[in-house]
């Protein structure tokens, strides 16, 4: 895990009352579900960019974020279930392993600007948004 670009993350994306809470999730293996099974409500919502349904192919996922900047490579933030989580990746292996995965995470394509973030799975296809920052 990258605590540096994870800290990033979560002090772009997260509203500020519960970034220091999302941290001390993150830093620790047991907690880091917990980070991620938070309902979109404590994202920042003025940088969610909802991505129309059907919006479970990763290609189209990937053209929406390459328009957007994101390069090839990407960094994954997901539960301490995936073998991915923490790791900096090509954006479409990262895509590809997670979209039909059922698990919440953010992809990061610029740290501090750019990323995809896909909700906890409930009733149906989990939300899926475009985050970014201008």
């Amino acid at each position: 895990m990258n605590k540096e670009i994870e800290e990033k993350i979560v002090k772009t994306f997260f509203v500020k009352r519960i970034q220091q809470r999302v941290l001390f999730e993150l830093s620790s293996p047991h907690k880091r579900y917990a980070a991620f099974g938070r309902r979109n409500d404590f994202m920042r919502t003025e940088l969610m960019f909802e991505i129309p349904k059907p919006n479970s192919d990763a290609a189209e996922i990937e053209k929406l974020l390459k328009k957007q900047g994101a390069g090839k490579m990407c960094y994954v933030m997901t539960s301490a279930e995936s073998d991915i989580d923490g790791e900096e990746l090509p954006l479409t292996k990262a895509l590809e392993e997670l979209i039909w995965s059922g698990l919440p995470f953010i992809i990061s394509c610029i740290p501090t600007k750019l990323a995809f973030y896909q909700g906890e799975q409930a009733y149906g296809p989990p939300q899926r948004f475009i985050l970014k920052r201008q």
